[in-house]
């Protein structure tokens, strides 16, 4: 059973204050994971998600995507912390819901698979008007955008002992950096400055020709496939601890330089990763905020 989070009202207002954070998609990642999302909604999930956000926003997710990571350190959503991630036994290289999703005192549920569960099932509430207020929109809308993003870092799925790579410290070409940093930013930011003159634009165009009409097109049958929330949760986590021990943990040392074989080789699976949460984002408001919500249970 999911925890139920009530949550209380809304200070998104202050998001603009920078605070230190240690997991998520750089900025550029869960920009990159909304943009592709919010192009992809049908015209009720636009309509919806528009409504919800604060006019400041001016009808843009992207620009609140970060949100969650700005307020997590806040005294108020503290306990929103742990639900950022998952630590996994080491070197198990597999995820359990059962056994994986909870805190550090061991409370069920808190952990990134549950929130995506919890926020979504929040969400369904929405259809039911401004008469239900149990639960703030508005924040279960920049939860969910976010955790999207986040369960599909593979190192947001890490080891518990090195949390996901945080503590294994490594120079990423000639810089200081950690290895869960490296997939968070480092990545992304060496490809925006080599290939896409740091135009973000230009790299989020080059995604979404991959999976509208290029070398991911024929995948994203399967990138949409959902019919119980809860499953399609675990199966983002299991693609990333998997992609975290083929890809992120495999022939790194601490202090070790990770420079041109390690970018050119995991760059790809960064870029697909954020596609993927794009796409999955999308589906989930899709249904949500659509006319069918077959398999999303609603918070009670």
């Amino acid at each position: 059973m999911v925890v139920l989070w009530r949550l209380s009202s809304l200070l998104v207002a202050l998001a603009l204050v920078l605070v230190p954070r240690t997991h998520g998609w750089s900025k550029e990642g869960h920009v990159l994971t909304c943009r592709i999302a919010q192009g992809l909604l049908e015209p009720e999930a636009a309509a919806a998600v528009e409504n919800l956000l604060p006019d400041y926003a001016n009808g843009d997710l992207s620009s609140l995507c970060v949100w969650p990571d700005q307020i997590r350190h806040w005294y108020k959503y503290r306990w929103t912390s742990p639900l950022h991630f998952i630590d996994t036994p080491d070197n198990a290289c597999s995820y359990e819901y059962s056994r994986d999703c909870h805190d550090t005192n061991g409370v069920k549920d808190m952990c990134v698979a549950g929130a995506i569960q919890n926020f979504t099932s929040q969400l369904v509430h929405y259809r039911e008007g401004t008469s239900d207020r149990r639960y703030n929109m508005t924040e279960a809308l920049l939860f969910l955008s976010h955790f999207i993003g986040d369960i599909h870092q593979p190192m947001h799925v890490g080891f518990t002992t090195d949390e996901g790579g945080n503590t294994i410290s490594v120079r990423w070409f000639r810089h200081k950096s950690n290895l869960h940093h490296v997939w968070d930013r480092e990545i992304i930011l060496t490809a925006l400055a080599d290939y896409y003159e740091k135009n973000l634009d230009s790299l989020q165009e080059d995604l979404v020709g991959n999976f509208t009409d290029g070398i991911w097109f024929d995948d994203v049958a399967s990138w949409e496939e959902c019919d119980d929330l809860l499953t399609c949760s675990n199966k983002y986590a299991n693609e990333s601890i998997n992609l975290a021990c083929k890809w992120g943990y495999k022939g790194v040392e601490p202090g070790q330089t990770l420079a041109d074989e390690y970018f050119n080789s995991r760059m790809p699976i960064v870029m697909k990763r954020i596609a993927q949460g794009g796409v999955r984002l999308a589906m989930i408001l899709n249904l949500v905020f659509g006319d069918s919500q077959h398999g999303f249970a609603a918070a009670s």
